[in-house]
């Protein structure tokens, strides 16, 4: 590197001797962005053993970290000869929960988008469709689950079907809202050029709604993630959610807070795979 580049990076106030030793600014923001996540964490856990060591509440209600990750330990392993919880490794049961989170979710995903659509183009199917969405997406899942149950028993299909009904709207309205707002001007020009209809959808309506579908995507995953205890609360074991409700029913509260860990932080990481395909399916998003 020359001595001019050098002097460039560190900056024109500093001798040349320290300019070239600085710091870049990028590592500088790398570092901060990984210490704020973990610095946060660190405190949390510090305030939670200082709660429970206070004696304010029993252990109980607020079991110490320590005691949390015994839980943890005993449900991923074999234990006095018992594996995980209920004969079930914690990883087992998260598998079980993310599989009918991936067919629930991605059958009502797959039929959001195609809804909406629809719903985008053709004037009447909104106008058909549109209250029957909203009135959907009012309703807490609870409320037609028991409805879900005596129409199709207690195996995996109420579970299933209850997180496809739950991430439906949230891509129907978000992916209705971005094909309604594509411009009209791109479609005439797309028009004039001698497209068909399903080259103007294919090359003209779904890039510019695709933004917005995916935001509405990922509302949609965690719709159903907060939901998934609803879901198994039915005949849930194996399963995550089940897991945090068999467990809550014998005030086994840190396998509880085990439970619900593992459900936020899959979570945190399925959003992130998720925010990944967003950036690389729009590059340009956030440099227009």
């Amino acid at each position: 590197m020359s001595t001019l580049s050098r002097l460039d990076e560190a900056g024109p106030g500093a001798p040349p001797g320290e300019r070239s030793r600085r710091p870049r600014p990028q590592v500088l923001a790398a570092v901060r962005q990984m210490a704020l996540p973990f610095g946060s964490l660190l405190l949390f856990l510090v305030l939670w053993q200082l709660l429970a060591a206070g004696g304010a509440w029993s252990p109980t209600l607020v079991p110490p970290p320590g005691r949390v990750w015994d839980a943890f330990v005993t449900v991923s392993t074999t234990h006095d000869g018992v594996r995980g919880y209920n004969g079930t490794y914690l990883v087992e049961h998260l598998g079980i929960s993310l599989r009918r989170i991936a067919i629930g979710a991605g059958a009502g995903i797959a039929a959001g988008v195609v809804l909406g659509l629809l719903m985008g183009t053709v004037g009447w199917v909104r106008s058909l469709f549109e209250p029957w969405i909203t009135f959907l997406r009012t309703l807490p899942p609870l409320a037609y689950f028991s409805l879900l149950v005596i129409w199709l028993g207690i195996d995996e299909e109420p579970k299933v079907t209850l997180l496809a009904v739950a991430a439906f709207p949230p891509v129907a309205v978000s992916t209705t809202a971005a094909v309604a707002a594509v411009p009209e001007s791109l479609v005439e020009a797309a028009r004039a050029l001698g497209a068909s209809r399903w080259d103007v959808v294919r090359d003209v309506v779904l890039p510019s709604a695709l933004p917005e579908t995916l935001t509405g995507v990922r509302l949609a995953v965690g719709v159903a993630y907060s939901s998934l205890v609803a879901a198994e609360l039915v005949n849930g074991l194996p399963g995550i959610g089940g897991m945090v409700k068999d467990a809550a029913n014998y005030n086994n509260t840190p396998v509880v807070i085990v439970g619900i860990t593992a459900i936020g932080v899959s979570g945190l990481l399925i959003d992130g795979l998720l925010r990944r395909l967003e950036s690389a399916a729009l590059p340009w998003r956030g440099r227009a």
